[in-house]
């Protein structure tokens, strides 16, 4: 059986879509650490000042890192895993962030480093990548619906808007040309919703599993 990561801009679904994916493929599921982040919401709270000086973008990227890693490294170690968002896209994050300015080139250097010192390590794996990304693409209208829908307080300030903007301006450009670790099967949300309608459900299983086979 195969593992796949479930990957896109915040907001449009991965925990869905992984939740799915892992019920009917019969595989586990390894979900974004949120709830019990301690940094998450002092990230998206805290006033530019605070930021610089106690430095949560860099601190939030190396928690991601830790906490991706090991997901990681168990799903390749069973070779029979869903995983919500992964290690990969950790990079476009914290590139997003050092050209916004809130990691610097030095922080950057430092994770880029310890990230490929990791990836090093899995290659000793008997599984040693996914075998297929399911990316979520959708407008940047659709992603702010979304994050609205779910209701985070956190992440409902509007300054955050243009810190979504930029991320989702780039999404596709890294996936197309710099993730290169699996297969990828894009899935459009403006036009999918897996929780409500369970026709697109079962299409989005259906697709999955043709492009699985497509693989063997």
């Amino acid at each position: 059986m195969a593992v796949i990561v479930v990957g896109g801009m915040i907001g449009l679904g991965k925990t869905s879509v992984a939740t799915l994916l892992g019920k009917s493929l019969g595989s586990d599921v390894f979900f974004e650490s949120v709830d019990e982040n301690p940094i998450l919401p002092l990230f998206y709270t805290s006033t530019p000042e605070e930021i610089e000086r106690k430095r949560y973008p860099f601190l939030l990227q190396l928690y991601f890192l830790d906490t991706r890693f090991k997901a990681i490294k168990q799903a390749l170690t069973q070779r029979k895993n869903v995983l919500d968002r992964s290690i990969y896209e950790d990079w476009y994050f914290a590139k997003v962030n050092r050209e916004l300015g809130r990691i610097s080139d030095l922080e950057f250097s430092i994770y880029e480093n310890l990230a490929g010192n990791m990836m090093q390590e899995l290659e000793e794996l008997p599984k040693k990548s996914p075998d297929l990304m399911v990316y979520l693409k959708g407008s940047f209208e659709t992603v702010l619906h979304r994050i609205g829908l779910r209701g985070r307080d956190f992440e409902q300030d509007p300054a955050l808007i243009e810190y979504y903007r930029t991320l989702w301006s780039g999404y596709d450009d890294w996936v197309m040309n710099y993730y290169n670790a699996s297969q990828v099967l894009i899935v459009d949300m403006d036009v999918t919703d897996v929780v409500g309608r369970p026709g697109d459900a079962e299409r989005l299983v259906q697709d999955v599993k043709r492009q699985l086979e497509a693989l063997q």
